[in-house]
């Protein structure tokens, strides 16, 4: 009961602190687990570790796991995960990626794979198939050890982007290869010889792994389209579902599940299924908990003749240098010729490749196969400790120097110029609409999903989410807002919004809707700053927004002319002033004291509404 109390307080405590310091997870728990696992035998007054995962010869006392039981917790794990990973996979991400990227999440695995296979073979002289399923394993990213990186370094939209979109489309499609490289070992015996048996069992594998996903996800979409499964229940049966495809795709293949459930998450995730988020949402907190205690696990099942094949190798280390130092720049230079990115920010991905979660999790779960069931294959033992010193290697080298790189090749942004809009209601959209033609990045976010639907057939960024329960901190697509705009219709979530993400998205300014009691007091007691406009609340701009769907531009070449026409707008029911766009084409807010703007040539007043005639102007 210690134990297993012991490895969730410690999980989730190493969460707590990775979301603190803002690093990658699996640094504080990898580190946590070898803590109480092999570096613990250091200090214990027996030599034996503080927390032994599974039982071993003459030593069942200590471990929590019995025989082959923390194989079957690690695969489920794993498959869960993997799911989770599958389900946000989108259609939609895959079509709007440039060409880089498409090219980074093809030949850039290819040449991680067979260079990180030849690598493991000459250098180390391990047999080709482990090297090749080394190789395999290291392809990965993933985002829960890129976005950290990311939010803590204020990068320009290129580098950000390509980073991002790579770490969540090749999480899956490393696993993919992970798992049918594993298959194909399995399938022959251990070794790589090209029999029909071996062909026959590997092809079953891909043929059942690819129907049970893709029946399983039909069968789970049209069983909650139909409403037959409880609101309650929706939840958990999800997950008995994922673990009952789980088993019965390896019933009819052995160690067909994981390429099962990654498929069925794909599949989810592209089909228009009911309360799809609710479910998302559940799997992502239960990934959370599965990998806090997935990776202590893990970590501390290791044990001191695993790290010293490391530690008193040097090909180790040669192997650790070519894998971050020549493959990753040479998938990167390959995928990226004759792309718009320039050397620097070629330079900087090529840097920043941190292997996560799955890497380390498959390697183990492979590692334990591979070395437990007869036969069992040669050299097998190398990888589980090969793969966790990349992940460890590669996590520590770009938490701590990512930034410093990062100004050295001048990839970071000067200033975070994105704009976010909380709330897609017409006004939202309008605005939103009109910031985006004048090249500004803008996301909006609301919980309303047909506001949503509507803003993307606009051609905007947008995201259903709920600011109450969803942390926007962690988004990707939120790292360069440097202005945020709160336009909910409820005055409440609106000063909420504020308080919450000033800190966050507001180093350039934080604005929200005067609320319907400020509009009826007097102008100089309403609150001076952050406020949006100073004469139109929710209600009036969208009543505008649906009469009079456009935004104008008017020239005003002198304060005299800047006070008229704000005047005219801010008392006009038809019209609200907006921005000032000056004569370098930057938007400004209006202040609360319209003499802070210094009006001249060129500069003009941005308003919603209905048009003004020359005449009113005159």
């Amino acid at each position: 009961m210690l134990e297993l109390a012991g490895i969730i307080i410690l999980g989730i405590f190493a969460q707590w602190i990775a979301w603190r310091v803002r690093v990658p997870a699996i640094l504080p728990l990898i580190l946590t687990g070898l803590a109480v696992g092999p570096l613990s035998t250091f200090f214990t007054a027996d030599g034996e570790k503080l927390l032994e995962p599974m039982y071993k010869a003459g030593q069942e006392s200590l471990g929590i796991f019995p025989d082959k039981y923390l194989f079957s917790f690690v695969s489920l794990s794993i498959g869960v995960i993997l799911f989770e990973g599958g389900l946000t996979l989108k259609r939609r991400e895959i079509a709007g990626v440039g060409p880089a990227i498409l090219k980074l999440i093809t030949f850039g695995p290819l040449a991680t794979f067979f260079g990180g296979g030849m690598a493991a073979h000459y250098i180390l002289g391990l047999n080709w198939p482990v090297s090749l399923l080394f190789g395999a394993l290291v392809i990965v990213t993933g985002p829960t050890v890129i976005a950290p990186i990311l939010q803590n370094i204020p990068l320009n939209r290129n580098v950000s982007t390509v980073l991002k979109w790579e770490g969540i489309l090749i999480d899956p499609i490393g696993a993919l290869v992970a798992v049918l490289v594993f298959e194909f070992i399995r399938s022959s015996q251990g070794g790589l010889e090209f029999t029909s048996h071996a062909f026959v069992s590997f092809f079953r594998i891909i043929m059942i792994g690819l129907s049970m996903g893709t029946l399983a996800a039909l069968a789970l979409y049209q069983l909650i389209k139909a409403e037959l499964i409880p609101h309650y229940l929706l939840n958990v049966f999800t997950l008995a579902f994922v673990l009952g495809v789980f088993v019965f795709s390896n019933i009819l293949a052995h160690e067909s599940g994981l390429l099962s459930v990654v498929v069925m998450g794909m599949f989810m995730g592209n089909l228009d299924v009911p309360r799809l988020k609710e479910i998302l949402s559940f799997k992502e907190s239960l990934s959370v908990l599965l990998i806090s205690i997935l990776f202590i696990i893990l970590a501390a099942n290791i044990d001191m003749d695993d790290i010293n094949i490391i530690l008193n190798d040097w090909r180790a280390l040669a192997l650790f240098f070519v894998v971050i130092f020549v493959l990753r720049p040479l998938g990167v230079f390959i995928s990226t010729w004759n792309s718009d990115l320039r050397l620097s920010e070629k330079l900087f991905i090529s840097w920043v490749g941190p292997r996560g979660i799955v890497a380390a999790g498959i390697a183990s779960l492979f590692g334990i196969t591979l070395t437990s069931e007869a036969p069992t294959v040669p050299d097998a033992e190398f990888l589980v400790p090969l793969v966790f010193m990349i992940v460890l290697g590669t996590v520590l080298l770009n938490a701590t120097t990512a930034r410093m790189v990062a100004k050295v090749l001048k990839v970071t942004q000067d200033a975070s110029e994105g704009i976010l809009i909380i709330g897609a209601n017409g006004a939202a959209r309008l605005i939103g609409k009109y910031l985006q033609d004048n090249n500004r990045h803008v996301v909006l976010i609301d919980n309303n999903e047909g506001s949503v639907k509507r803003a993307r057939e606009a051609g905007l960024e947008a995201f259903a989410k709920n600011i109450y329960t969803d942390d926007l901190g962690e988004e990707f697509e939120l790292l360069d807002m440097g202005y945020m705009v709160a336009m909910t219709s409820s005055a409440d979530v609106n000063l909420y919004v504020v308080r919450k993400y000033r800190k966050i998205f507001g180093e350039n300014g934080t604005f929200r809707l005067i609320t319907p009691e400020e509009l009826k007091k007097d102008r100089s007691d309403i609150p001076q700053q952050g406020i949006f406009s100073y004469t139109d609340d929710f209600l009036n701009l969208n009543e505008v927004a649906r009469d009079y769907p456009a935004i104008h531009e008017v020239d005003v070449s002198s304060q005299k002319k800047l006070q008229q026409v704000y005047d005219l707008t801010a008392n006009n029911k038809d019209t609200v002033p907006l921005f000032i766009k000056t004569d370098t084409g930057s938007l400004e807010v209006i202040p609360p004291k319209l003499e802070e703007i210094s009006a001249s040539e060129g500069f003009q007043m941005v308003y919603l509404g209905k048009k003004l005639e020359a005449a009113e102007m005159e």
